[in-house]
């Protein structure tokens, strides 16, 4: 039997989920698409886990779809052409309905279902050597794909979006920076510490507060204006306050040290 291909870890209610497949530069088949939406889906109850840590073993973060593993001699109706492509659609949805923040650590490669996976991850992290790119453009596909169309214009504006995407273009770390897409370059071997203390940052809010900020930082995107925006948050605060976990933040905020949180 060879590896597994994906690697999942819970440190202390942070999920460490690594795509394990480094020989394939981490490229998504069968079995790592099915690995992938099921446990993004499982997310949605889980108490345990309150931020998730999404990483690729070896040299590349996610080279895409694994383009080995499909046989494009085979006749398939539409219909199964459409189921397939929705088990792998089903990922970035979970992930975005998932309440834990996803934090994406990205090295090398992040193309195609890779660009999507970083792209539906609430933080971005990355190496001097990450790439992105919209690389179904350039396999006689249409570059709108697994929610990219969806989440970069809003990420980088759509000018440079429709560039990125009617040609297939990479956009390097240092670019990505710049447009906001990336959070900060981090050396390769300072790259999981980073994500670790952001990780680490995040769970001294309580459960609830961290778990509603995700949920109305995704409505907000598409919000029917300012006060549709802010009542979601006048929701969320008096949910916050009235939680068994806000007065120990207080008190861990006013005491200097870390938080004891019930789940």
């Amino acid at each position: 039997m060879g590896a597994e291909p994906m690697l999942v870890e819970n440190r202390d209610g942070v999920l460490w989920v690594t795509l394990n497949r480094p020989e394939r530069l981490n490229a998504l088949d069968n079995d790592l698409i099915g690995r992938l939406r099921t446990l993004f889906r499982d997310l949605y109850r889980r108490r345990d886990v309150r931020v998730v840590v999404l990483r690729g073993a070896g040299r590349a973060f996610c080279s895409g779809l694994d383009l080995k593993d499909y046989d494009f001699d085979e006749e398939r109706d539409i219909g199964s052409l459409l189921d397939h492509q929705r088990d792998i659609s089903e990922i970035v949805i979970a992930m975005r309905r998932c309440p834990q923040p996803i934090v994406a650590m990205v090295q090398g490669a992040a193309s195609g279902g890779g660009f999507a996976l970083a792209l539906a991850s609430d933080v971005r992290l990355a190496t001097a050597d990450a790439r992105f790119n919209a690389a179904f453009i350039r396999l006689g596909l249409s570059a709108c794909d697994i929610g990219v169309s969806y989440f970069l214009p809003r990420m980088i504006g759509s000018s440079i979006a429709s560039e990125l995407m009617l040609t297939g273009d990479f956009l390097d770390a240092e670019r990505s920076v710049t447009l906001g897409l990336v959070s900060r370059i981090v050396a390769e071997d300072a790259l999981a510490g980073e994500a670790e203390a952001v990780a680490g940052r995040m769970l001294a809010a309580t459960p609830v507060g961290l778990r509603l900020t995700k949920e109305a930082l995704n409505h907000a995107i598409d919000a029917q204006g300012l006060e549709a925006t802010i009542a979601m948050e006048d929701r969320n605060q008096v949910i916050c306050a009235k939680d068994r976990n806000f007065e120990e933040g207080i008190k861990a905020f006013l005491e200097k040290r870390k938080p004891v949180y019930r789940t």
